[in-house]
């Protein structure tokens, strides 16, 4: 996301009915641990019940005791106890409350994002071509953290309610007329809450999207870094985060102004405001009657009661701002209809075989320009197909639609005579294998990645599968052999070894059909001999299609295609194709020239 994207997507303001439509949402997930919620509601009733109640308490001891002077050791512990009986109660009705929303607010937290990860995995790879990692991950995990915080929101605004009800009762039970001045100013708590929230809202979501973009330019960095110290842009990509960083600086900034000036400050404002007042009305030369100390007492903490949670409101709305712009960037993912392409999944519709037909099959990714045009041709099961084109002449794309990961739009693929549509996910991933032209290791141990956490995979096969691939000849040789560990990424294998390691994992599952995407691109002659060695044996009893960066890797292939602009241009043997002295000619004559 460039500065430019940025400030025309990421600037503009939530409304109020959005705001309402992203916290109903939330609610939701929120609610399904009522349970803890309603007993933490009922303890923040016992808490505002008891802040009334104590001053009450003194205000009766100070002016029926101390005010006669009928005061003696044993009263004066009887009110000691009553009262200290009465703080221990609010400290244990405090710590249930507030122990109780936090335990809901981390449930909620590991829902959503248990909900937004298997959101993700249903999504179409149009999606991650589309958005970067940086964002996803910043949402994943950044923004659903934010959610925790966001259940200090309810909290605070429960309590505050619930603590300025009970407390402007306790004042009009006390001194109508006083409680009415406290009353007035509730116009001016609601507009500040308003104020703020409107102003806030904008510069949070400007924070949060800055975050993202900071994570994606950190993601880009680490996993180019490589790329970065080769062509020396350290100090091009350091002055690049640097202006980022300097950027996300001043919206921080923005938000302590903004805090600085409608939090604390205007609260207590309000207060000693709304307290002065008081005094002055209790202290008013006109007043029939004099007002006794423990009446002035008790209302100058009923007010005290009235406006701290107000504080605690307050400040708790930059949470409140900070999870309305998370959620909606959650909701983003979690409203995405880029999905992979849907299966009927028949009950009865298995790989057996392994033969393979395309009939017209055409595709975009897209929706305007066609990548495939009009494909069609028939593979025999155990045959091998080599796919053959110069780059963007859709070589892979026949390889996205064969795996399902995009859905074309014409035409109609068929295995075993049945249309692939109507197989389970599960039967075409496990009699499906692909082997990539840059494999991906993960974090772990070699065996872990050729297993892949498929516990029904047996050591013995992995075993068996890494020699039939050629792969035990350096594997052996590591030390801890296949639980020798696996940095992520791989790198402290060779490409090669990665690679072996790869088609081991392959073979491991036993697929029916084999598809190779240009998997000896990247490695050097002797490993390739390695590679072709273990192909030869992999292809064995299997239906194969491979794309083919080397053409000598495919002479054997039982049929060649070769692809321009989408559109098959020749078909073929090896030898026929050679002998038409076509497009086909002209790439293999190239490459033998090149390698003399």
């Amino acid at each position: 996301m460039n500065n430019e994207d940025f400030q025309s997507v990421w600037q503009q303001p939530i409304s109020t009915k959005e705001q309402g439509q992203i916290l109903k949402r939330l609610w939701t997930f929120v609610w399904l641990y009522k349970g803890e919620l309603l007993t933490a509601v009922l303890g923040m009733v016992a808490v505002s019940a008891i802040n009334m109640l104590l001053p009450t308490w003194l205000q009766y001891y100070m002016d029926h005791y101390l005010k006669a002077g009928k005061v003696d050791f044993s009263t004066v512990y009887y009110v000691a106890l009553i009262y200290g009986i009465g703080v221990v109660f609010k400290a244990v009705c405090q710590f249930t409350y507030e122990y109780l929303y936090a335990l809901a607010g981390e449930k909620a937290l590991e829902k959503v994002r248990r909900v937004l990860y298997a959101k993700i995995h249903t999504l179409g790879m149009r999606y991650f071509d589309q958005t970067p990692a940086g964002s996803i991950l910043s949402r994943v995990t950044n923004d659903t953290m934010t959610l925790g915080n966001f259940m200090k929101v309810f909290s605070a605004f429960l309590l505050g309610i619930v603590s300025m009800v009970t407390a402007l009762i306790a004042m009009y039970m006390a001194d109508p007329v006083a409680g009415g001045i406290v009353t007035a100013f509730i116009p001016l708590i609601v507009g500040a809450i308003w104020l703020y929230n409107r102003v806030n809202s904008k510069i949070y979501h400007e924070y949060r999207a800055r975050n993202s973009l900071i994570n994606t330019k950190l993601e880009e960095s680490i996993a180019g870094i490589s790329v970065i110290q080769q062509f020396r842009q350290e100090k091009r990509i350091d002055d690049d985060f640097e202006k980022i960083n300097r950027q996300q600086m001043q919206t921080r900034f923005k938000l302590i102004r903004t805090n600085g000036l409608l939090l604390s400050p205007f609260t207590t404002l309000l207060y000693s405001l709304a307290l002065t007042c008081v005094l002055v009305w209790f202290g008013y030369p006109l007043r029939a009657t004099f007002v006794p100390a423990g009446m002035i007492y008790a209302f100058a903490n009923y007010v005290q009661n009235f406006f701290n949670p107000l504080s605690d409101m307050m400040n708790s709305l930059t949470f409140f701002t900070d999870g309305i712009v998370a959620g909606k960037r959650i909701f983003k993912i979690l409203d995405q209809e880029e999905y992979e392409p849907e299966q009927k999944e028949l009950a009865d519709a298995k790989i057996t075989e392994g033969k393979i037909e395309f009939k017209h099959v055409s595709f975009s990714y897209d929706g305007k320009h066609d990548v495939l045009r009009d494909v069609s041709f028939t593979l025999n099961p155990g045959e091998t197909l080599g796919i053959v084109g110069h780059t963007g002449s859709g070589k892979s794309s026949i390889i996205n639609v064969m795996m399902r990961f995009y859905e074309f739009h014409s035409g109609q693929i068929l295995l075993d005579g049945t249309d692939i549509r109507d197989f389970s996910k599960a039967e075409l991933r496990q009699k499906m294998g692909l082997v990539l032209q840059e494999p991906f290791m993960f974090y772990g141990d070699v065996a872990s990645n050729i297993r892949l956490y498929n516990d029904k995979i047996t050591d013995e096969q992995i075993e068996e599968a890494a020699k039939t691939v050629q792969a035990d000849r350096f594997i052996e040789k590591l030390p801890g052999k296949y639980h020798a560990k696996v940095i992520e990424g791989g790198s402290e294998f060779s490409s090669g070894e990665r690679q072996l390691i790869s088609f081991a994992r392959t073979l491991v599952t036993n697929p029916k059909i084999l598809i190779l995407d240009e998997a000896t691109a990247n490695v050097d002659t002797e490993t390739e001999s390695l590679i072709q060695a273990g192909l030869k044996k992999l292809r064995q009893g299997r239906t194969t299609l491979a794309i083919a960066h080397r053409l000598s890797t495919i002479a054997d292939a039982d049929q060649i295609i070769v692809l321009d602009k989408g559109r098959i241009v020749e078909h073929g043997k090896h030898e026929d194709l050679l002998a038409q002295k076509g497009y086909y000619y002209d790439l293999y004559t190239l490459q033998q020239n090149r390698e003399n």
